[in-house]
């Protein structure tokens, strides 16, 4: 006889705790050698032979009891050695689930997916089951999406299903209620479909616990047999469902921790996104309150303050370019009122509206009989700016032979008053401002090209205003604010139409013209709407009487004058966009009566 038997006791038979026990002295028979497999225990037990022996007339004897028995008989061993192994197997496993849930508390959720596969070959191996899956509910369709698996040797890998293939277990799970069948016909009719997937790709029999957190089912632990029916006993599922609930709890865990952490990164962003926007926030307020003259949002206008907050604390050169009345004054004196000198006045030098014959002596001083009419001592811009700041406007008008001592007083700081030989020293900083083409006149010899260099160290271009189109509104509503208080006037709307004029508006004359225009509508309109026409859409209206051409010329002279601010010379001043030369400009002002205004 065989040493060692192996034996599975099925617990849950009509008579349960007993085993068929085959004779010792003849082969077994064929139902008998299927025995092992189709009364299947949960856990394995050995039977050890030796307690047995043949007696006469084909019995057995129970050494234990002393009884005899026939052959192929029960023997009732609820109180022998196979209910100790079943405890002990039984306690084994729980031990193993026990270690299970202490690893799972304290893993890493990057960890957890790979313990989870490992705990499902385990529990497979100690209970000699076929296949373990794992599957995960899609949050939107509730699709079945398998994450982790593991299969026995020999048996082929778990198949991919979906909820259409098992409708009614998919149902049973979501309820929070498992599913388990020791054969596949033993599930409901409603089931059809699970019947015919199950059939199809397996398993023979199943058992399947919802995976909840919360009270909310997200997925579905099922353990399976391939090669022969299992009974699924009252305390096998309850072992297994324990297995259920450590695997939720750890994917749950798992879960919370990866949300946790994107939640930290998602705070991490937001806080990196609210500094930066505080930083931009913090310029926003600074260059308002640093630049409150200068309106405008759009990115023209936000270069050129960052291009002044740049320059501001050095004490370089500075040489703002632009069209006429595009307000290069007030970015010098916004680069001067952010400088270390603010503490005393910018001196300005308008160099195209003085005569040729007194720049000299208006930029650097005269002593007394210098010259024919000077009658005392005076000094001049350069000296009266020391330890300030001088804006040269209009430095692309300067006589050619004076050039050369601005250059020295940039090189060096120092000059002689006219008529005088004593050097003077003085600590300027000189912004230049100019709407020629300093390289142009470079080239055509009418500007020094040293001076040019000395000057262009750090060029700042003010955009027109037909490139800020975004800031007319705001321009528009600046003006009528000032404009407004100063008439007496109270003006709440503006026009949609004189709005979308002002916008579309090409703006020869830059912010200089809006102003003007503006004015002109402020004075033309009633009521507190502003409503007006522009220039170019303005028409012969109403009686036209006639004029003679005198009358006409000083009619076009007077608007060219107030589009230019009343500047002669230099390029966009009267005299080029009328086609004269500035002398002759000057001479027929005279005649017609026109002088600027005070």
């Amino acid at each position: 006889m065989a040493s060692n038997v192996q034996y599975r006791h099925e617990v849950l038979h009509r008579t349960p705790h007993k085993i068929p026990f085959p004779c010792p002295h003849r082969p077994a028979t064929e139902q008998e050698a299927r025995t092992p497999n189709t009364a299947l225990n949960e856990f394995p037990l050995h039977v050890d032979a030796s307690l047995f022996e043949s007696a006469p007339d084909g019995m057995v004897l129970v050494k234990r009891t002393g009884k005899i028995m026939p052959q192929g008989s029960c023997i009732d061993m609820s109180d022998w050695e196979i209910s100790e192994q079943s405890l002990a197997a039984q306690l084994k496993f729980q031990t193993m689930l026990a270690e299970m849930s202490a690893t799972f508390i304290s893993l890493p959720a990057d960890q957890v997916d790979g313990k989870i596969q490992e705990a499902q070959k385990r529990i497979c191996e100690a209970l000699n089951l076929d296949r373990s899956m794992l599957c995960r509910f899609d949050a939107k369709t509730n699709e079945l999406i398998t994450t982790h698996s593991w299969t026995a040797k020999g048996i082929r890998a778990c198949p991919s299903v979906s909820e259409r293939d098992l409708p009614w277990i998919t149902r049973t799970l979501l309820s929070n209620q498992f599913v388990s069948f020791r054969r596949i016909d033993d599930l409901p009719e409603e089931a059809a479909k699970d019947k015919e997937t199950l059939r199809l790709h397996g398993p023979t029999s199943l058992v399947i616990f919802p995976l909840a957190a919360g009270g909310k089912a997200f997925g579905g632990l099922a353990f399976g047999s391939l090669r022969a029916d299992r009974e699924w006993s009252t305390s096998l599922v309850e072992q297994l469902g324990l297995a259920a609930q450590i695997f939720a709890n750890a994917l749950s865990r798992g879960l919370a921790e990866r949300e946790l952490n994107r939640a930290y990164q998602e705070i991490a962003e937001l806080k990196q996104q609210l500094e930066k926007e505080n930083v931009y926030l913090r310029e926003e307020v600074r260059l308002e309150h640093q630049h409150r003259e200068i309106v405008g949002e759009s990115d023209g206008i936000r270069r050129v303050l960052q291009q002044v907050e740049q320059v501001a604390p050095t004490d370089s050169s500075v040489l703002v370019l632009g069209e006429t009345g595009t307000g290069k004054e007030l970015i010098a004196r916004s680069i001067h009122e952010n400088s270390r000198r603010k503490g005393r006045i910018m001196v300005k030098v308008n160099c195209a509206a003085l005569p040729a014959t007194l720049i000299e002596s208006e930029l650097f001083g005269r002593e007394k009989g210098a010259f024919t009419g000077a009658l005392s001592r005076e000094i001049g811009r350069f000296e009266l700016a020391n330890g300030s700041t001088i804006l040269l406007d209009e430095v692309g008008e300067l006589p050619i032979e004076l050039q050369s001592k601005l250059l020295r007083v940039l090189q060096e700081g120092e000059f002689e008053r006219l008529g005088s030989c004593k050097t003077i020293k003085v600590d300027v900083r000189v912004i230049a401002a100019t709407s020629r083409n300093l390289q142009q006149a470079v080239r055509e010899g009418k500007f020094r090209e040293d001076l040019f260099y000395r000057l262009n160290v750090f060029p700042i271009t003010v955009p027109p205003l037909r490139e800020r189109r975004k800031d007319i509104p705001p321009l528009v509503w600046h003006f009528l604010s000032l404009l407004s208080q100063r008439m007496g006037r109270s003006i709440e709307t503006v026009h949609g139409a004189t709005m979308d004029a002002l916008k579309s508006y090409h703006w020869p004359g830059n912010i200089r013209e809006l102003r003007n225009v503006i004015e002109r509508f402020l004075i033309s309109s009633t009521g507190t709407e502003l409503r007006g026409k522009l220039p170019q859409a303005e028409g012969i209206e109403g009686d036209i009487r006639p004029q003679t051409f005198e009358e006409i010329e000083r009619s076009h002279f007077l608007r060219i004058f107030e589009m230019v601010d009343w500047r002669v010379r230099g390029e966009g001043g009267a005299a080029q966009i009328l086609g004269l030369k500035p002398t002759t400009l000057e001479s027929r002002m005279q005649k017609l009566g026109i002088s600027r205004p005070k």
